[in-house]
């Protein structure tokens, strides 16, 4: 009886998969409209008022993005109150929407990401995420990995669509 071989698991293919490098933690929508006077204007000493009485160690190893649902005009600089009281807990903090927090996580992860491990490799990049990778992690990943990848392939091993080929 012959013996099943692996080729897969023989090659050199790399296959990258996002998920992997998920980073573990609460993720935080924090809305600020609660502190509006009227749900519409942020008035300075009332605004301070609640950023001072809030207790920003809920906030510990948490990601955070922060908004604002109300149709009001935001100055920057209460984002960047609230940073100055959340910084000291959060892992992460950012303006926007769950989706741009998870953007700026990858981008930081792509951002160290190892080329060594794919240089003049096949590399797969895994698809079918489980948790919320945003769709901008994966062309930031292939655009950090071309210089140096030998070939570029989207999928699972058994069945891939080809993306990029070094000429």
């Amino acid at each position: 009886m012959e013996e099943i071989v692996n080729k897969v698991a023989n090659s050199k293919l790399v296959t990258i998969d996002l998920e992997d490098y998920y980073p573990e933690g609460k993720r935080l929508l924090f809305d600020i409209e609660p502190w509006l006077f009227q749900g519409l204007i942020l008035k300075e000493k009332d605004f301070r008022e609640s950023v001072a009485a809030y207790d920003w160690s809920s906030m510990q190893d948490t990601y955070v993005s922060l908004s604002c649902s109300a149709d009001a005009i935001i100055p920057s600089w209460a984002y960047l109150l609230i940073a100055t009281k959340a910084a000291p807990f959060a892992k992460k903090i950012t303006v926007g929407d769950l989706t741009q927090l998870e953007t700026s996580i990858f981008q930081e992860i792509i951002q160290q990401f190892d080329l060594s491990l794919v240089a003049n490799r096949p590399v797969i990049i895994k698809g079918c995420a489980n948790k919320p990778i945003p769709p901008t992690a994966y062309t930031q990943l292939i655009e950090k990995i071309i210089p140096v990848a030998k070939s570029v392939m989207y999928g699972e091993a058994c069945s891939t669509v080809p993306l990029f080929k070094k000429k």
